[in-house]
């Protein structure tokens, strides 16, 4: 029961996800721009100065320049329609694309802003003139803010739709492309005002100490964001599930129909940032003539409801306490269910 449908639930389902699909790939496109231009800035700033704060920047939005790449792709690869080899779509690879994204901030970000750090403590060499530094790392906050803003209005946006608040859909969603421009360009921001301390408390010292230091801190930074995105990605690739709070409000809405006596057991899993697979083991009641249609009609009403879903394999099991309690069980059982 989960071929997909001209028309109906399926026909809201394309057109939200797409709607989020092409917004994402706006979102990360904005990101990259930015980011190769902010670059090739700090590295004009980082060579005339000889900071290594400035040099780490640049090797900074120069790895989130390769993660947007590898971001545009994992949206495009992750976008194509399912096929006789892969019948669930190739939503999960998107996830490895991201994967690799999340990497390069690791080596080539985290890497060389720590090593360059390092290096600038044990030479102790003197740096030169800041202003067009300064300059610099102005102008790139101004551009960081603004992919921010545009990922946060993206956010927003979505959270609404949920009606869940920002941040525990940014720490839950699937799309992984917006949390990773996210993310990074927080981290931007925050690299950018380590970078002016560590400037600034050197050319008030007079010690390059203070340069290097900001390095090492911009690079541990950049290594936190990384392997948090790291994480996320390889549970979404294993198999992970969407919240409890979304699985709770899919069985409640499939018991609410009158032939569900209940919900047994249900898998869920995302297949990608804009599709969830739904198996459950259901209980129904009447006859047995009606089983096609319930199954039908839950199927419309959780596509329609939940445009997330674009798989539903219901099983239909005639003899619940053979199976075991129910997911949520009733008042009359002693219990109750919560959405």
């Amino acid at each position: 029961m989960t071929q997909d449908r001209p028309g109906g639930a399926d026909t809201v389902d394309r057109a939200v996800t797409g709607d989020e699909r092409q917004e994402s790939t706006g979102t990360v496109i904005v990101a990259g721009l930015a980011n190769l231009a902010i670059a090739a800035a700090k590295l004009v700033a980082g060579l005339l100065s000889g900071s290594a704060a400035m040099l780490s920047e640049a090797a900074h939005s120069f790895a989130d320049t390769l993660t947007e790449v590898f971001l545009f792709v994992s949206l495009r690869r992750g976008a194509r329609p399912p096929d006789e080899k892969h019948p669930f779509g190739h939503g999960k690879s998107s996830y490895i694309w991201a994967t690799l994204g999340a990497f390069a901030t690791l080596f080539l970000g985290a890497g060389f802003a720590i090593t360059e750090g390092v290096h600038a403590i044990l030479t102790n060499e003197q740096t030169g003139d800041y202003l067009v530094s300064y300059v610099v790392l102005a102008i790139a906050f101004v551009l960081e803010g603004t992919s921010l803003l545009r990922a946060l209005s993206q956010l927003r946006r979505s959270a609404r739709r949920w009606r869940v608040p920002i941040l525990r859909y940014l720490r839950r969603t699937p799309d992984t492309a917006v949390k990773a421009v996210t993310f990074e360009d927080s981290a931007a921001l925050v690299g950018l005002a380590l970078a002016a301390a560590g400037l600034g408390l050197t050319e008030l010292t007079g010690d390059p100490l203070w340069d290097g230091v900001a390095s090492i801190a911009i690079g541990a930074l950049l290594a936190v964001i990384a392997i948090q995105l790291v994480r996320a990605n390889v549970s979404l690739i294993v198999g992970e599930a969407p919240p409890p709070r979304l699985r709770d409000e899919i069985v409640a809405e499939l018991e609410r129909l009158p032939e569900v006596e209940r919900v047994l057991e249900m898998l869920t899993m995302y297949l990608g940032p804009d599709s969830l697979l739904v198996a459950a083991r259901v209980a129904f009641v009447g006859p047995v003539d009606r089983l096609t249609a319930a199954a039908d009609e839950a199927e419309r009403r959780l596509r329609a409801r939940f445009p997330l879903i674009r798989y539903v394999f219901l099983d239909p099991t005639p003899r619940p306490a053979r199976v075991g309690p129910p997911i949520h069980p009733r008042p009359e059982d002693g219990g109750a269910s919560k959405v």
